[in-house]
């Protein structure tokens, strides 16, 4: 079994069994890391990261 597999096998017994409610969750915690993400691109000065950090078009 992939690293994947086993994770996702995971996600769903947290979630009781239900695979909707797992991909909920995993959605759920995809927007609070992207939402981190974007927190530290704003604390980073750009001359620091060297522009690493733009914004994605």
């Amino acid at each position: 079994m992939s690293e994947f597999e086993m994770a996702a096998q995971q996600a769903i017994a947290a979630a009781g069994g239900d695979p909707v409610i797992a991909l909920q969750n995993v959605l759920a915690r995809n927007v609070e890391l992207e939402r981190e993400l974007a927190l530290s691109r704003v604390a980073i000065s750009n001359g620091f990261s060297r522009g690493g950090h733009r914004a994605r078009s």
